[in-house]
């Protein structure tokens, strides 16, 4: 099993593919981190040399991946909510932060639904939200 950037990379799958596991390394990183390392991405990761790994890793040591791209994207959403930014209040009130709707979407980032409205008389008791009182007498009637 082959350990690149403190992962363990899946055995039966491409190089290409396993490497995609890595926080930071997408496809189309893939294609450069591989042709720099000069390792095939049609080979299994168990078929990898010590040589081909180690070259894949001094590689993907020249870009930010794992522990310190997370960090620094922490630290770069921490710095807009600090400054006020409109980013940074919809990051800070867990709503889309690049323009997307709310109305209707926004499932993932907001959450389960919660139903928001008048609540009948009957449910309110049943909450204990209303306590059930007896009716009060009309002192107008006699």
């Amino acid at each position: 099993m082959a350990r690149i950037a403190g992962i363990d990379l899946n055995n039966e799958k491409r190089v290409d593919i396993a490497l995609i596991k890595l926080y930071g390394v997408g496809r189309s990183n893939v294609v450069g981190i591989l042709s720099v390392a000069g390792v095939d991405p049609v080979k299994r990761v168990k078929t990898l040399t010590d040589e081909e790994v180690n070259r894949i890793q001094k590689a993907i040591d020249t870009i930010k991946v794992e522990g310190d791209l997370r960090s620094e994207v922490h630290a770069n959403i921490t710095t807009l909510r600090q400054i006020g930014s409109y980013r940074g209040l919809r990051h800070a009130r867990n709503l889309p932060v690049r323009g997307q709707r709310t109305r209707s979407n926004a499932r993932t980032k907001r959450g389960k639904r919660v139903t928001i409205g008048a609540i009948k008389k009957k449910m309110a008791e049943k909450m204990g939200l209303l306590t059930k009182e007896a009716p009060a007498e009309n002192s107008n009637k006699k």
